[in-house]
């Protein structure tokens, strides 16, 4: 089957209309409504308890078995005390990827992962 411009076009659109639903309801629907603090004091826990969950499994989990890694994913763990310490003493986000980033690379170069 050949799809036409026309069709990529619209499955751009409907991609970009799922995109925006779920962000945009719930801007709506708070944006009217007072918050309460409790709600507040627990969001602030979410991204960080997110990250570590993507971290974790990234550093010490092999996806393809699901098993615990050990020493061969040693350039991933230097890397990421790299950015803990680089985040911890600088406290920015953007310092901390670049570090991460250029870590990573070095390290995979020089440690098989």
């Amino acid at each position: 089957m050949q799809y036409s411009s026309m069709d990529h076009f619209i499955l751009i659109i409907c991609s970009m209309i799922a995109a925006f639903i779920p962000r945009f309801l719930p801007l709506k629907f708070f944006s009217t409504r007072k918050i309460p603090e409790w709600f507040n004091e627990w969001m602030k826990y979410v991204p960080v308890s997110l990250f570590t969950a993507l971290v974790v499994r990234d550093l010490f989990v092999n996806t393809k078995t699901y098993t615990f890694v050990g020493l061969e994913y040693m350039a991933k763990l230097l890397a990421a005390i790299i950015v803990i310490v680089v985040a911890y003493r600088s406290r920015s986000m953007g310092l901390s990827v670049l570090f991460g980033l250029v870590a990573v690379a070095i390290l995979a170069t020089f440690l098989t992962v």
